[in-house]
């Protein structure tokens, strides 16, 4: 076989530094899983001044789902995993979409052939079987035949796929930088399709084949492909080539007993977004699912995208299962929305606000710095602030409260009084209401609380508010507060 060609893929390659890649199928949206081998893979390029490569395994066409790729674009450009090398900038070892690589898999296939390390198979197989590779274990018949019988009978056009002959006896090892070596007996493997009959190759050869041309240092995987791993090193030996240092990443499960998984609902990043998290909450949350920072950073739980790629080491990643915890989730959210910038949040909370907040009139930014404390999500707004649009129907024990020494007959008198206190002020300032307030209170010798709280429950109607009395009358405006203030001495019996 001439080796022309296959010296010139060599010779692309690049060395010299880290190369990682991240692979994802278009099938769906990124789950919780694969954005973690994202994060990983680009953590450890940044890390060591490497090369970060994004790929497309298309080669599955029976699971493609439309528009999915510009998902996968979209979530890691919003992530801030930017790439090096892709499908859509390119890069000196492309194309980086696999379906168009097509003819390049089956040259290294037909050379594994020549170099005795895959066959020919004829055999009539379900094609669910061709593409997993799973089939009895039994010594395939198109194994034993001579490559000039195989050849003889691929000329003649005779359907086939290229199966990986795996060594019958003996043992593979191979070492995982998480895992450490590995040894499997050769007979528990089993002769793999490598290329299927429409002439695209299975994932499990595609990706070895992609990896070496790439130049692949780190290979970030799941934990489930670690029975997969010895087949890979076979291959790598078969060929010659260098083998990449394996990292095999423990599940993100649900519970104790059971994975994530998008079939049982579990939520994808896009999904997480719907739910009000933030990017950085989601990024510094997943990257400590199943890694832990060393030495002076250990006890430390918040980081940005940078800093956790100035510290990311692999000796911080567990073989343990790691149980994806919503209420830690909402943990890192809040405490990345009580940072933000008051304006940075007052941008991101104004979509929610204009959904839970329609009455024309009502400045949004006066209410985002009331909620942006009193948030675990996003989603945790509008529950807070409906009252604004409309005063919900309330019970009168709300008047009464131990603390501040208020009961509905206190709390009538309060709001008599201060009512045309009120009506009369001018100019309606958060200042001029404050002092109007804490004013009448002094005058009538009373607690600061005797009058605040039964303005606050007659503008809210609720018991938790975010902000005071002073707050909401600013923020509803004067014939409204007057208004609703009317409402509760009406209702309190007055």
């Amino acid at each position: 076989m001439d080796m022309t060609w296959f010296n010139d893929m060599e010779a692309r390659i690049p060395h010299g530094k880290v190369r990682t890649r991240f692979a994802p199928s278009p099938t769906g949206y990124m789950h919780v899983g694969n954005l973690r081998t994202a994060l990983y893979t680009w953590l450890i390029a940044r890390h060591q001044g490497g090369t970060f490569i994004l790929r497309v395994e298309d080669t599955d066409q029976g699971r493609l789902v439309e528009g999915a790729t510009e998902v996968i674009y979209n979530t890691l450009r919003e992530c801030g995993l930017t790439w090096d090398e892709g499908p859509d900038i390119g890069g000196p070892v492309g194309p980086y979409i696999q379906t168009q690589r097509r003819d390049t898999y089956g040259k290294y296939a037909h050379l594994l052939v020549e170099k005795g390390a895959a066959y020919y198979c004829f055999c009539e197989k379900a094609e669910s079987a061709e593409d997993s590779g799973n089939f009895e274990k039994e010594v395939d018949p198109c194994r034993n035949l001579s490559l000039d019988e195989a050849k003889a009978r691929v000329a003649a056009g005779e359907p086939y796929v290229i199966r990986q002959k795996i060594p019958q006896k003996g043992q593979t090892t191979f070492q995982d930088a998480i895992f450490g070596a590995i040894t499997v007996d050769n007979d528990t493997l089993d002769d793999q399709v490598l290329m299927k009959r429409d002439g695209l190759p299975t994932y499990n050869f595609a990706n070895v084949i992609d990896d070496h041309l790439m130049g692949i240092t780190h290979v970030v995987r799941g934990n489930e492909y670690l029975a997969s791993a010895p087949k890979y090193n076979l291959l790598y030996e078969a060929f010659g080539w260098e083998i990449p240092t394996y990292i095999h990443c423990s599940p993100v499960m649900r519970d104790q007993h059971n994975k994530m998984s998008k079939r049982h609902g579990d939520p994808s990043y896009e999904d997480l977004k719907d739910q009000g998290y933030i990017t950085p909450a989601i990024l510094n949350y997943v990257t400590l699912l199943g890694w832990a920072p060393k030495g002076e950073n250990a006890e430390r739980e918040f980081f940005t995208l940078d800093e956790l790629a100035e510290v990311f080491e692999l000796s911080g990643v567990s073989k343990s299962p790691a149980i994806f915890d919503k209420e830690k989730l909402n943990y890192f959210n809040a405490h990345y929305l009580r940072e933000m910038a008051p304006e940075v949040f007052c941008k991101l909370a104004e979509p929610y606000l204009k959904e839970a907040v329609r009455t024309p009139g009502i400045d949004h930014t006066l209410i985002a710095p009331l909620v942006q404390p009193r948030c675990d999500t996003l989603l945790d707004i509008a529950p807070q602030v409906d009252f604004f649009d409309a005063l919900p129907k309330y019970s009168n024990e709300l008047y009464c409260h131990k603390k501040m020494k208020t009961d509905e007959a206190n709390s009538l008198e309060a709001l008599k009084v201060t009512l045309p206190v009120l009506e009369s002020l001018t100019p309606w300032t958060y200042d001029s209401i404050h002092d109007t307030l804490i004013g009448l209170a002094e005058k009538l010798e009373l607690k600061n609380g005797r009058i605040m709280w039964p303005v606050r429950t007659a503008l809210s109607g609720k018991a938790v508010t975010p902000g005071g009395a002073v707050e909401l009358c600013l923020i509803l405006g004067k014939d409204e507060t007057l208004r609703r203030m009317e409402k509760g001495i009406a209702q309190l019996g007055g």
